[in-house]
């Protein structure tokens, strides 16, 4: 690697000129244009989630509610609308009854019940009659006419103090959903854009990893969340440059904007100056050369300074991301969020549709190495058929294996598919794991060890193949953590989620931008209580995992590394900068590098010391160092 580009690289408080640092009034909503028509340079700043910089067009993840502001020309336009309402109201009531059958089956009548109320909404006289009238008498289109009616609904249950009624405003939103996702097949057009896009969404969801699959997405930029929200990780996975944490921004850019995006400083530049995007051109092309310069090292080993081995496992959602983990150089699958097979599915997965997805993950990933981690719902990631109704704290709330324990039936089934799919007759050298989310006591880690036991004895009842499969706990609760020795004792091996630990330690909604400055992994607390949880789990021999977003960074990389923890699970996109990093680093000197900062009193000392001795030791690394 050049020297030359070294030094470009290093100077991280000083932004290429024409940069947000160089624009008062940065993160205020402002016209981006002027008078006459003339495109005005804005800077944005927002929340840094995922490194690199990118310049494309915009292109803006609205609800979607197309032709909504075109009149119907004709008579004949109108009865065509009609007739493309009904269809599209016909299909959504047959996918309700699909889906309350289907959820009826598996979950038991409880659960399936939403769907009934879903279809008592579709077909209500009065919306029906609402949505007819203003196709006929103020000739809108179908989808303008649905989002009327969303507007009048919103505002009404808006101002009622009744919970229960304002909660109702979410069925009316699922069934506009509903219904337009099928106007919105059988008549939008496909976007006409081409080139680099950047997306800029209110948040990323699940069903936009279609999107991502189909254009060529250069950058993300989103109004709400933070390092750690499902945005950030899906962007990481892609190795995109995204920022978070904007407000307003879908009120600034329309459809064809310049953009660019440094998820490096959370730099977002609307209608950048002919300078500004020279500077950020030369910056992306740095980003280039690393990773070219690190490509080199994907069929190596990682080994430390020391010729330790160091365990570079892969965080993933789906099959594409284990593409993106073999080719990325990492030994495994230290995390499959199996969630998101749920969160994308028409309706609910059933056992074999498991089975052949998680076989499918097996077969393709490195080594044939996969960790899955059971259903992880609640919080942010919503699945209505298991009756998720608002909560005032929803991620100290009804979730994950607490939401698992309440339908057991289901929750067993997705275990039966888990050592079904890890039977050594579908392929022999399997090293398959099975780890539950939040658990909190020992009473819960018993009880989910009772479940597998269960499942079990139902698979060799029904004479069905399964593998023997460790059984692990996440450590992200802090009670875990506390008790980690007590829990470990029952585990066959743990793994840090340090994602959520970081944000319970710490009293700070991590996708808040009014508190997100507080949900810091170098915290003090944090870096305590981590060294504790991983010096209790080497000192009883059990094998440990850090699987938050930390393992891709490099200063908690290094701190981690001193603590003694050889085993990280990251976003595929950072395994070739970690592989990297690791062989840099000595036990020896990275332990002092620990009880140093273990004894500074603040998060800026930490974060500032560790950036220092990251700069001596991997100076190549800097252009991927974020102090966020």
């Amino acid at each position: 690697m050049s020297k030359s580009r070294r030094r470009t690289s290093r100077p991280r408080e000083k932004a290429p000129s024409g940069s947000p640092a160089h624009h008062a009034g940065d993160g205020a909503a402002a016209p981006a244009r002027r008078a006459g028509g003339h495109r005005v340079q804005l800077s944005r700043r927002g929340v840094p989630v995922s490194p690199g910089v990118a310049i494309g067009r915009a292109c803006c993840l609205h609800e979607i509610f197309p032709g909504s502001d075109v009149e119907l020309p004709d008579d004949d336009a109108v009865l065509r609308e009609l007739a493309r309402y009904d269809q599209a109201r016909d299909q959504a009531a047959r996918d309700l009854k699909a889906l309350h059958q289907k959820v009826s089956s598996q979950l038991g009548q409880r659960a399936a019940a939403i769907f009934q109320v879903h279809e008592s909404i579709l077909h209500d006289p009065a919306l029906t009659a609402k949505i007819r009238a203003w196709i006929v008498e103020s000739r809108h289109t179908a989808p303008a006419a649905l989002r009327k009616l969303l507007d009048e609904y919103t505002a009404l249950f808006e101002r009622t103090s009744d919970e229960y009624l304002r909660e109702r405003l979410a069925d009316v939103r699922d069934v506009v959903a509903r219904l337009n996702q099928h106007l919105t097949d059988v008549a939008s057009p496909p976007s006409q854009m081409s080139g680099p896009v950047i997306l800029v969404a209110n948040e990323l969801i699940p069903s936009h990893v279609i999107t991502l699959d189909k254009r060529e997405v250069v950058g993300i930029v989103t109004q709400v969340g933070g390092r750690t929200s499902h945005a950030a990780i899906l962007a990481r996975g892609h190795g995109i440059p995204a920022v978070s944490g904007v407000p307003g921004i879908l009120h600034e850019v329309v459809d064809g904007d310049l953009l660019v995006v440094d998820g490096r400083e959370g730099h977002v530049v609307i209608h950048p100056d002919v300078e500004t995007a020279r500077a950020y051109r030369r910056l992306r092309r740095e980003f280039v050369d690393l990773k070219d310069h690190l490509a080199h090292n994907r069929d190596q080993p990682a080994l430390s300074a020391d010729g330790e081995p160091v365990e570079l496992l892969a965080n993933i959602s789906n099959l594409s991301d284990v593409k993106a983990a073999t080719s990325m150089g990492a030994c495994g699958v230290g995390l499959y969020r199996t969630e998101y097979l749920f969160l994308t599915h028409h309706d609910v997965p059933d056992e074999e549709e498991q089975v052949e997805a998680y076989r499918a993950v097996i077969a393709a990933s490195p080594g044939r190495r996969v960790t899955f981690r059971t259903l992880d719902v609640g919080g942010d990631k919503k699945m209505r058929y298991l009756g998720l109704e608002h909560e005032a704290n929803p991620f100290m709330g009804w979730r994950s294996i607490r939401l698992s324990f309440e339908h057991p039936a289901f929750f067993l089934t997705q275990i039966r598919a888990v050592l079904r799919a890890a039977a050594p007759e579908h392929g022999p050298k399997k090293r398959v794991g099975l780890m539950f989310p939040m658990i909190t006591t020992l009473d819960e880690l018993r009880r989910v060890r009772s479940l597998v036991r269960r499942a079990y004895r139902q698979l060799e009842r029904d004479g069905l193949p399964f593998g023997q499969v460790p059984i692990g706990l996440m450590v992200e609760v802090p009670a875990a953590a506390v008790t980690v020795r007590q829990l470990a004792r029952e585990a066959d091996f743990v793994s840090i989620g340090s994602n959520d630990l970081v944000q319970y330690l710490t009293a700070a909604d991590r996708d808040n931008p009014k508190v997100s400055h507080l949900c810091q992994p170098l915290n003090p607390a944090v870096v305590e209580v981590l060294y504790q949880t991983v010096r209790a789990c080497l000192d009883m021999g059990k094998p440990v995992t850090l699987c938050g977003e930390m393992a891709a960074a490099p200063r908690p990389f290094l701190l981690l590394f001193g603590m003694g923890l050889r085993s990280y699970s990251m976003s595929p996109a950072f395994v070739p900068i970690m592989k990297e990093l690791a062989k840099k680093l000595s036990q020896s000197d990275t332990s002092s590098i620990v009880e140093r900062a273990r004894k500074m009193p603040t998060t800026k000392q930490i974060v500032g010391y560790l950036g220092r001795r990251l700069a001596e030791i991997c100076p190549d690394l800097s252009i991927v160092d974020s102090a966020g």
